[in-house]
């Protein structure tokens, strides 16, 4: 089995703002389609996966996908979607998104989109969320690295920031999306002193140059154990990331190779325990 823990459900375009839309081609440097089609995600997928899909809130950048949505694709297929909500810290009524989307729409974790939302993780303000979140066991997965929308404030994104956060709230279950880029170092020397923190590859394959360095630092840190599989789709699928990492094995720069071993245990890794145990 296949745990992809990072893939965005956007059934429409009313997510998005106009500004959204008109930046949306410096993801891939071309244009890219936000909206995603999940017949597609399955069709270019393994059938056993199993995938965390969420929508998005972020009044600064401009989108905003209410959770009810996804709760709704959730049910679905349970046995193939599981559901976090989406919360944004900048706005006042966070505190009662946060509890709806948890305790009524039974969604198991949660978004953040700091650098997107223009707030700061670690703030002091928002102690009352890493309370509930470690209370309720939710895990927490947030965007970490680099954007295509200009008004997002990179110093918001850096994982240093997870670092006093988990310091603070040891038990509080985070996943550092992107591995970081173009923070890698931040987010592997992060992810190895906290036990509960964790990071993810999804969106990375296609700039391999940098992948691979990356998965060599953390070859070298020997954090493998704590780097979990994602795509994020629609920006890429499974099977496209599963062929990247392929590509990647076969390479060798320098004399250095990545150990196809570990990057196949992180394929399959049993994520879910980690992250609900």
């Amino acid at each position: 089995m296949i745990v992809d823990v990072h893939a965005h459900y956007w059934p429409t375009m009313d997510a998005f703002s106009e500004s959204v839309v008109a930046q949306g081609s410096r993801a891939r440097g071309g244009p890219v389609s936000l909206v995603t089609d999940y017949d597609h995600y399955w069709a270019n997928a393994p059938a056993d996966t199993r995938v965390i899909i969420f929508g998005g809130k972020a009044k600064l950048s401009g989108f905003w996908q209410p959770d009810d949505v996804v709760a709704r694709m959730v049910a679905t297929h349970p046995d193939r979607y599981i559901g976090f909500l989406t919360v944004d810290l900048a706005t006042p009524t966070w505190r009662e998104e946060l509890e709806y989307g948890h305790q009524v729409l039974k969604l198991r974790g949660v978004k953040l989109l700091p650098m997107y939302a223009g707030f700061y993780p670690n703030d002091r303000a928002y102690d009352d969320f890493w309370h509930y979140v470690s209370r309720h066991r939710l895990p927490v997965l947030l965007h970490t690295g680099t954007t295509f929308i200009s008004q997002a404030p990179l110093d918001c994104t850096l994982p240093r920031h997870l670092d006093d956060v988990a310091i603070r709230f040891p038990e509080a279950k985070i996943i550092m999306a992107h591995l970081g880029h173009p923070y890698e170092g931040e987010a592997i020397v992060v992810a190895r002193k906290h036990p509960n923190v964790y990071t993810d590859i999804s969106a990375l394959h296609y700039r391999p140059w940098q992948l691979f360095h990356s998965l060599m630092l953390a070859t070298e840190y020997k954090i493998w154990p704590k780097i979990l599989f994602g795509s994020d789709y629609p920006f890429t699928t499974v099977n496209e990331t599963l062929a990247g990492l392929d590509r990647l094995c076969e390479t060798e720069i320098g004399g250095f190779r990545l150990p196809r071993d570990e990057i196949e245990a992180m394929i399959h890794r049993d994520t879910l325990p980690l992250l609900f145990g």
